[in-house]
Parts: structure tokens; C-alpha cells; sequence
């Protein structure tokens, strides 16, 4: 009961809302986040995945959603990106007196299954992934919660807005490593752009060229230097989801827009990036067009919140969805007119009621 009773707290919370080496934070004082500090000594510690905890994105989402819930917490950023790597960062935290562990990101599958049965004590998180034993099996412990999100949604609604928004247009999608989530992402944006085009008068072509997997996360020179081939070719729209090397995207587009190429835009990932994309701070100016949102750092926070009220919903896959509130896009932005946000709420009722279904997966109609 108790379990059940932390899945509708968290969806409630949702809904109100529409460094080679480790860091630290013993904050003293409450938040001001949006976040309350709660009153607990749990040290809680997280282990990034192959980006950068300034990633301005998943990394960064989880971070914040540890360092602005609890006063003692900390991060590690592995050595390098094997099991073992991971598993020895594990350590280091359990060591440290971290026994709440947050991982983000499908690498630490095989990390956290291991882990979970070494350190039966200790709790663990896993954010877009879900512990697997040396078989590929999910074995998700008694002392673990695997937290995973409908990107495809996520990257649907963006679809939708983008394509309102522009009408007439070229669009391309630049992903980090060729993993489930950023192929959600993908999938989802490209059904998004159909729907717009056959239910929604627009025209926005994505050719197979511009939707390219550039094969890390944390390659800002590699991201810009895709940006900067789409935009030569044409395109006036890039989803990006990618991390760090998504940064690079945005920086691409910021770079022309403040030399007075103010026609190109970035779709952003997992959180709100409007003000990543500001290039005229004197008028707010963003290439930001909208973000495919997860709430990634409010279910942190909630899962964290879970544990200090005695409520963690061990062996549980949660997932978060349209259907409860759990992705989204940002509600402002001043980018996409009231028209278009009526639009797109529309689109998000329709998918929450089953009207419209977004496919999880390629049925071969969609690229790569």
C-alpha cells in the first residue's frame, strides 16, 4: 500500500508543474529551487553516465533534483565507461557512507545489478534503465527502483509544436549513442511531424540524411559540427538529444543567430532549455524553439522523498508518461504562439484520453 501511495504522490507533484572526478553538496540553508530541502541526514550519492553533470541535461537534471532535496550528497563521474568503472564508483560512494545511489542512464544496467545483490543495506535508482543480470535479464531488487519515461511522447508533442509553429520547413534530429531512450526521442519526433503534416495542414520534410546518432554524449565540438552540416543543407529545425554533445547543437545555432541568423532553432531534451539557447539576453531572444521534457529532476527528488518517509517502492519499475503528467513540453515559451500551445494541448489530450498513439517503436516506416 505504502508503494501506491508514493506513485500517486509523485504524479500529483508532476502534475502542478506543466568533471572527471566528484562534487559535492553540504548545503546548510533551504533551496531555492522549486524543491523543499528535506530534514534528513540520508547521504545520497549519484554516479553520472558516460556526459558531464553540466550537461544542461539528464546528468544535470538528477543532480539537481539530489542537491536541492537533501544537504549531503555527492557525485561521481567514473573513470571510464565499463561495468567496472561504474561498479568501482558504486563503491566509492557505499564506502563514502552513500547508501541511497542514483544512476542515470542505461550503461549502469549491468553496474546496478551487480551492485544491488553486493550491497543488499543500500538503495538504488536507476533513471532510463533497469538492472540486468549477465544474461540480459531485468532484475530489478527488492532494494532498487528503475524509473523510465515515454520519450516517444515527449518527442511527439514536440514534433507537433515545432511543425505548427513553422508550417513549412526542414527538420533533422542529431541523438548522442543509439540507445533506447534517444531512439524513443527520435521515433516519437518524426510521428509528431507526420501527424502535424497529414491532421494539421503543415509541410516539414525530414530526410534521412539529417537524422544522424553521433555516438556520444558528451562531444560538444562533434554536436556543432553536425548542427553546422544541417544548417548548410537546409535544415531550420534540430532535435537534439544527446547531453553534452547537444551543447554543442545549441551553441551551433546561438553562433549564427548572433550573426543575424535568427531562422534556425533547436528542439531541447529532457528539461526546459530556453535559457541554454539565449543569444539577445536585452530581449530574452532564445533558438530554443520548445524542449521534450521529462521531469526527471522532480522524480528524483520524489523518489528521494519516498525513502525519508519510509515509502521506497522497491522492485518497482515506474514509468512516467503522458498519462500521468510525467513528460511534456515547457507550458511558456516565446517562441511558440498561443495558437500553437492550444494545438499542442489539444495533441496532449488526445494521447492522454487514447485517441491518438504514439508508436514505442520503429515498425519500419521511420528513419533508423
Amino acid at each position: 500500500m505504502k508503494k501506491k501511495s508514493f506513485a500517486i504522490a509523485l504524479c500529483t507533484v508532476m502534475c502542478m508543474g506543466i568533471l572527471a572526478g566528484c562534487g559535492n553538496s553540504n548545503q546548510t540553508t533551504e533551496s531555492t529551487s522549486k524543491f523543499q530541502m528535506l530534514d534528513t541526514d540520508l547521504k545520497v550519492g549519484m554516479v553520472t553516465d558516460a556526459g558531464t553533470i553540466d550537461d544542461r541535461s539528464f546528468n544535470q537534471g538528477t543532480w539537481e533534483g539530489i542537491k536541492y532535496t537533501v544537504k549531503n550528497s555527492k557525485y561521481l563521474r567514473p573513470a571510464g565507461v565499463t561495468d567496472a568503472d561504474y561498479e568501482a564508483s558504486i563503491a566509492n560512494l557505499y564506502d563514502g557512507g552513500f547508501k541511497f545511489i542514483v544512476t542515470p542512464g542505461f550503461k549502469i544496467e549491468r553496474a546496478i545489478a551487480i551492485s544491488q545483490e553486493k550491497y543488499p543495506d543500500a538503495k538504488f535508482v536507476i533513471l532510463d534503465g533497469s538492472p540486468r543480470d549477465a544474461e540480459g535479464n531485468i532484475v530489478v531488487g527488492d532494494n532498487t527502483v528503475s524509473i523510465l519515461f515515454a520519450e516517444h511522447e515527449a518527442g511527439f508533442l514536440a514534433g507537433v509544436a515545432a511543425a505548427v509553429q513553422m508550417k513549412e520547413s526542414e527538420f533533422g534530429f542529431i541523438g548522442g549513442m543509439q540507445a533506447p531512450a534517444v531512439e524513443k526521442f527520435n521515433w516519437g519526433f518524426q510521428q509528431g511531424v507526420k501527424y502535424a503534416n497529414e491532421n494539421l495542414g503543415t509541410n516539414i520534410s525530414i530526410k534521412e540524411d539529417n537524422v544522424i546518432y553521433q555516438g556520444s554524449f558528451d562531444d560538444k565540438a562533434g554536436g556543432q559540427q553536425i548542427a553546422a552540416q544541417m544548417y548548410d543543407r537546409g535544415v531550420k529545425v534540430i532535435f537534439t538529444a544527446a547531453g553534452g554533445t547537444g551543447v554543442g547543437v545549441i551553441t551551433e545555432a546561438k553562433s549564427r543567430a548572433t550573426k543575424g541568423d535568427t531562422s534556425v532553432f533547436v528542439i531541447g531534451v529532457d528539461s526546459d532549455q530556453y535559457k541554454d539557447g539565449v543569444y539577445d539576453t536585452a530581449n530574452n531572444g532564445s533558438i530554443i524553439l520548445t524542449s521534450a521534457m521529462k521531469y526527471i529532476d522532480q522524480a528524483t527528488h520524489d523518489i528521494i522523498k519516498s525513502e525519508v518517509e519510509g515509502q521506497f517502492p522497491g522492485g518497482e519499475t515506474l514509468t512516467f508518461s503522458v498519462q500521468n503528467d510525467g513528460v511534456g513540453i515547457p507550458a511558456e515559451n516565446p517562441n511558440l504562439s498561443e495558437d500553437t500551445m492550444k494545438t499542442v494541448n489539444d495533441v496532449y489530450t488526445k494521447i492522454k484520453t487514447g485517441e491518438i498513439t504514439v508508436m514505442v517503436s520503429n515498425d519500419g516506416s521511420l528513419i533508423k
